[in-house]
Order: C-alpha cells, then structure tokens, then sequence
C-alpha cells in the first residue's frame, strides 16, 4: 500500500516516524519538505491545530503554541537531519544547550509552523544547529540547539 503525500513532500509523518522515537502527542513535524545534505540543511512544516494537547490551557481563550513546544518542533527536525545521516542508527539525541533564543511572534492554530535546521557542526556524539520556526514568512522563533548523542545501548 502507498502512503498518500502531499506534493513537495520528502518525508512523510510515518517516515519521521522511522527515523525519530517521537508519537502523537509529542511529535512536533508533520512532514519534511526540504532535505539538502550538502548544504546541511532541512525544513520540516508542523500544522498548528485547534486540537493540541495544549490549546486548552496554554491559554483559555487564546491558545497560544509555548515557545518551548517550538524550540522542540526544530530539534526535531534537527533529529530527522541527523538520524538520515550514516552511522547514526537509532541513537537518540538529547538536548545539551538551547542558546541565543528569541520569540518574535505568536503562533496560534491555523498557522504552518515552517521548521528550518541548518547544522553548524555534526559529530559523532555531538551536534549544533540554528533553527528558525516561521509562520508566512515571518519569524516565530530562532534558536540555536546543541545536543549530545550517547552511546549504542545507553538509553535502552
């Protein structure tokens, strides 16, 4: 059977799943539509829907999307970079530093959150990216994300 995508897909929610240990309600990318590996760099979409598991509290009345919710949508997307890469297997990344954050806009549903990674360093046991979460071309959130990947057996 042949998983339905949207055109300008490169991954699929079930593919992410493959690659990354994250479910509903925590898996915070929908798709991934951009993945260049020589310009280090990928661009995942999260739908923001008036069903999160947050909208209710976060807040009553005007369900705004925590700024921590999108810091952890782009490590995410850092994660499918990372888990596309060779040797990687399934490690998982754990977060190691979150720096030079800033919050520019609100992020409500109906909005695409546009999740950009582009990866300063890739080692293997520990990563750097600049992450910038938009909406409609304006700028939700930037952040650079740093983590550290354990050994083979470490988290299991």
């Amino acid at each position: 059977m042949t998983e339905l995508a949207v055109p300008g897909t490169v991954l699929t929610t079930k593919q992410i799943e493959e690659l990354i240990p994250h479910r509903w309600p925590m898996l915070m990318v929908d798709r991934i539509i951009e993945y260049d590996e020589d310009a280090k760099r990928i661009v995942g979409i999260k739908g923001v829907s008036a069903t999160e598991w947050w909208a209710q509290g976060h807040f009553p009345g005007l369900p705004i999307m925590p700024g921590v919710l999108q810091v952890e949508a782009l490590a995410q997307t850092m994660g499918v970079y990372v888990a596309r890469q060779p040797a990687f297997g399934a490690r998982i990344g754990l977060f190691a530093g979150i720096d030079d954050t800033r919050f520019k806009r609100i992020v409500v549903p109906g909005d695409v959150l546009r999740l950009e990674v582009t990866m300063d360093k890739l080692g293997s046991r520990f990563g750097r990216g600049r992450g910038v979460a938009s909406v409609d071309g304006e700028t939700a959130c930037e952040a650079t994300v740093s983590f550290i990947i354990p050994g083979e057996g470490v988290l299991r």
